[in-house]
């Protein structure tokens, strides 16, 4: 993720859990910087039963930490991740 390398922050995971089935997110781990600020979007999408579909196809600003989400989330769908 751009944000994480220009301030040397590179360690870390994002992992999405999802349904084989319905795609519906089921758990997400988070590790490493700013995980605390981003769980809030993961947490908001496991309350309204999204897909990892639907939030790989929201826009996420760049360069954010955030992107880890949506990248977690494509890798999730069919393993199409941008950023590996």
């Amino acid at each position: 993720m751009g944000r994480a390398r220009a301030s040397m922050d590179i360690d870390g995971l994002v992992k999405v859990i999802a349904d084989a089935d319905t795609d519906e997110i089921l758990g997400v781990h988070m590790i490493g910087p700013r995980a605390a600020d981003m769980i809030a979007e993961a947490v908001v999408a496991m309350e309204f039963r999204a897909s990892a579909e639907d939030i790989s196809r929201m826009s996420h600003a760049h360069p954010t930490y955030t992107e880890a989400m949506k990248e977690a989330c494509l890798a999730a769908t069919a393993n199409r991740a941008l950023h590996t």
